[in-house]
């Protein structure tokens, strides 16, 4: 399936606005792994009609790593430069498949000027199949055991649990929960950096705390919706020489109808 993706830029052109700015943020930009959740984010979009955008050259980094290493000034920097491009194509809805860049752009850019309805892809989603135009059967999963790991900054961080669960439940797998989910789920360490550096001293990395947990429900698939968590989890995975799959939530839709 040919992917067809157009910049804010080639809509500006023709005088005409997306539905939607997908904001792809520097993992689905950058990272190999991530960028398979992009393009099956994409493709899904595509084959139901949604029309969307992305910034391309033009999208900047939101500023969060910046933020959570105490870094203001350079934060405030990063996110007035993409809120004068934003405003300047009056976006008014945004999209990520990112929790962080999510949680930033919803609850940190309105005080610097920076106003867009954000919803996280798996909220898109959700309501995309409300609305009944996206049809999901997933056969494919049947009788597999699947269980979802709570990104931090899409759950705690903004109550959102549920309409992740309500896609997975739509695959007609098992969908089972860890010991610790919802709002006691344990973070997988690269919100609070653990990504980004050597891990201080304990007697075990976050990360592999957390996959041991997903491990011990005996899933076929760990299930996310966050490229750092992706990253930790899959890690993890290695670390117990397991088979297990991890992947998006996007992905697991894109296979349903083999995008």
């Amino acid at each position: 399936m040919e992917l067809k993706i157009k910049t804010m830029a080639e809509y500006a052109a023709e005088g005409k606005a997306p539905e939607i700015l997908f904001w792809v943020g520097c993992a689905g930009s950058f990272d190999d792994r991530a960028k398979k959740i992009t393009k099956a984010f994409c493709k899904i979009l595509n084959k139901i009609g949604v029309e969307f955008a992305v910034l391309g050259q033009e999208e900047g980094c939101t500023g969060d790593p910046a933020k959570r290493a105490g870094n203001e000034f350079v934060f405030q920097m990063m996110a007035l430069t993409n809120i004068e491009i934003l405003n300047a194509y009056e976006v008014r809805k945004i999209v990520t498949a990112c929790p962080h860049c999510f949680n930033t752009l919803k609850n940190e850019y309105p005080s610097l000027g920076g106003n867009y309805e954000v919803v996280h892809h798996t909220q898109l989603l959700k309501d995309l199949m409300q609305q009944g135009r996206l049809k999901v059967e997933g056969g494919k999963f049947e009788g597999k055991k699947i269980t979802f790991h709570d990104p931090c900054y899409l759950g705690r961080a903004n109550d959102e649990y549920e309409a992740p669960r309500d896609l997975l439940k739509k695959l007609d797998a098992e969908l089972v929960e860890m010991k610790r989910c919802k709002q006691n789920g344990l973070c997988c360490g690269a919100g609070g950096g653990q990504m980004f550096k050597e891990p201080e001293k304990g007697y075990t990395d976050i990360n592999i705390e957390r996959t041991k947990e997903a491990l011990e429900e005996n899933p076929q698939v760990i299930a996310t919706g966050c490229p750092f968590c992706m990253t930790m989890i899959t890690d993890g995975v290695k670390h117990f020489n397991s088979t297990v799959e991890v992947k998006d939530i996007a992905e697991l839709l894109a296979e349903v109808d083999d995008l």
